[in-house]
């Protein structure tokens, strides 16, 4: 393990580090472009360079890997006087358009030039080299040459990770520009990433152009519900609006990276069908009711279910896009206090659902795994049995939770089970399956609460609350507590204590609070052993 020291500070690190991953272990940063740590280097940008002792030249950080006694200097004369001049070269035909670039706020030229750079411009604006621009390469992004630096980050991503190389870069000298190969389209499945990695405006979304400045938005940690990967994402979000979702590192789950399909599924949480209000059922249509109206004629409905047919005239399907907290919150209620062994769990998926050996499962659901684990979902056609149950009259109640069952068993068997049952709904969204209740609660989507869900490969992460739900919606777990509390059980007064009660119940969970699942999740503790043993050398 090499000793270096960097700026008078001294670290060991261990051996292959770049020069750039050193210095981030103490807090400093080497200015970059084209270094991406997801990517292979090219080192063409020359603006990480820095003086290292006993050499005659400036290196790029990006490149040099640390060896034992290396002295860095990432702040000297020599250093910043090349920072200056790199940063001058690559502006020289840089488009003076920042006020209507959608990358302003969060552009490394922006961010460099304050830092780094600050001079007097040597180049007439009218002498600028003029490129194209608000080229459409493809469905979901834009490219305006005239911002390009050549880091090349795009055309290596499209390359090395997609393995599409829609993109290259073409002619010479300043007139160099990245553009689409002919007779191809930047529509592959990830296309966007390659915004993400442009450290500059060059490449934008068509979906985010001209939307709102970043300096607006709020960021929440959290993940993707798109499909059981469980990408980890930030999302970007503005007094209750959504604006985009973007990849969030971990190495563990998604690395750098998320698909277009989960990055743009902020769009369907947020649409007009959202129920906003308690709905009961009148004679011809729905009312709006109050949450302590549709409660207690909630309560009411199962107890007389119950006093007249039996316990287990009440049931519950629970779809795989609940969290864990609200799927055992929703079992508890019916084993532990209506004496009820009807709960069972659903993840359906389209059966032509994408999928492929990146990122994309198949399953749509973030949480299959977890209702697995809670027991709800033993891949033995457990809704199906129970639908079957309530068409011959043996269930009289039956709640459905996140799920729309004529999209997932289809109107056929749909129409024939729930003729004569009370349905109570627990959804965010008008679905077909709405028309078949007599009552609904309006719950929030995933990035309007908090809890978790256990992705394919059985590591548990948490979705975390971005802003409140809008109108009347109560989130999952909270309508839930608040129906158990209305039933005589406790009071359930945050998730934390919600969480504590679900992992103290599934042994599967035993031991795991919120913080020891961290920002980035953790596999569960059964699969942490084993991981660990994998990991020991014998």
């Amino acid at each position: 393990m090499p000793k270096i020291e960097i700026d008078g500070r001294e670290i060991t690190v261990e051996d292959g580090l770049n020069i750039i991953q050193a210095a981030e272990r103490l807090g400093i940063e080497v200015p970059h472009y084209c270094y991406h740590p997801g990517l292979s280097i090219s080192g063409n940008c020359r603006m990480c360079l820095v003086e290292i002792e006993k050499m005659p030249k400036l290196q790029i950080a990006c490149n040099t890997r640390v060896n034992d006694g290396m002295v860095i200097h990432t702040t000297s004369p020599k250093v910043k006087a090349a920072q200056s001049a790199v940063l001058e070269f690559i502006l020289i035909n840089h488009p003076v358009d920042c006020p209507i670039c959608d990358q302003a706020g969060e552009c490394k030229l922006q961010d460099y030039y304050m830092d780094y750079g600050a001079y007097k411009s040597q180049m007439p604006i009218e002498a600028k080299v003029e490129k194209d621009k608000a080229v459409e390469i493809g469905p979901q992004v834009m490219l305006d040459q005239e911002r390009c630096i050549l880091c090349a980050r795009c055309t290596r991503f499209l390359d090395e990770v997609t393995e599409t190389g829609e993109l290259g870069i073409f002619d010479r000298g300043d007139h160099c520009n990245i553009d689409l190969f002919p007779g191809k389209t930047l529509d592959n499945p990830y296309s966007m990433n390659v915004v993400d990695v442009c450290p500059v405006g060059a490449l934008t979304a068509k979906d985010f152009r001209f939307k709102a400045r970043v300096w607006y938005l709020e960021k929440t940690e959290s993940i993707c519900t798109r499909c059981e990967t469980g990408c980890n994402i930030d999302i970007y979000h503005r007094r209750g609006q959504m604006y985009r979702f973007r990849p969030r590192q971990n190495m563990e789950v998604n690395e750098f990276w998320m698909c277009d399909e989960g990055r743009l599924s902020y769009r369907a949480l947020q649409h007009e069908s959202r129920i906003l209000h308690p709905l009961v059922r009148a004679e011809t249509a729905f009312r709006q009711a109050s949450w302590d109206e549709a409660i207690q004629r909630l309560v009411e409905t199962v107890r007389h279910a119950q006093a007249e047919h039996g316990q287990d005239a009440v049931a519950a399907i629970i779809g795989a896009k609940a969290s864990n907290e609200e799927a055992y919150l929703l079992s508890r209620i019916l084993n532990q206090q209506l004496g009820s062994r009807q709960a069972a769990g659903l993840s359906w998926s389209p059966d032509n659902a994408p999928h492929d050996d990146l990122l994309i499962r198949a399953d749509k659901n973030p949480n299959t795994r977890g209702l697995k684990t809670l027991g709800l979902l033993n891949g033995g056609g457990e809704a199906e049995h129970l639908l079957s149950a309530v068409g011959q009259g043996q269930i009289k109640v039956l709640f459905v939770f996140g799920v729309d069952l004529v999209a997932a068993l289809g109107q056929t068997a749909v129409d024939a089970a729930l003729g004569e049952a009370t349905v109570i709904l627990l959804d965010t969204d008008y679905t077909d399956t709405t028309e078949y209740a007599d009552l609904v609660l309006p719950i929030a989507t995933a990035p309007e609460t908090d809890g978790s869900c256990i992705n394919y490969a059985g590591r548990i992460q948490r979705l975390r609350q971005a802003f409140p739900p809008p109108g009347e919606v109560k989130t999952g777990w909270e309508a839930l507590a608040l129906l158990s509390t209305k039933l005589g059980g406790p009071d359930s007064v945050s998730i934390s204590e919600v969480f504590a009660e679900l992992s103290a119940a599934v042994p599967a969970l035993a031991g795991l609070t919120y913080g020891r699942i961290g920002p980035r999740g953790t596999l569960l503790p059964a699969l942490q052993s084993d991981h660990e043993a994998a990991a020991t050398p014998s």
